[in-house]
């Protein structure tokens, strides 16, 4: 299992933040679907790493966005 995030992934992930934020989440879904596997994953090992995950770091956006 690799840490590797793709920078495809990175792209899509910043795309999902930006449209939340925006409140347009079936854009942000979609940003979210075209993630790979192996990116997700690593995605959610590094988020732990820092103590928390996508729902919480989707809640920080949103609540930026007030």
């Amino acid at each position: 299992m690799s840490d590797r995030i793709t920078l495809m992934a990175a792209a899509e992930l910043r795309d999902a933040l930006d449209a939340h934020r925006r409140g347009d989440p079936v854009a942000a879904a979609a940003a979210l679907m075209n993630i790979d596997a192996e990116s997700w994953a690593a995605i959610e090992r590094r988020l732990a790493v820092l103590g928390g995950s996508l729902a919480e770091l989707l809640a920080v956006v949103a609540e930026r966005r007030r």
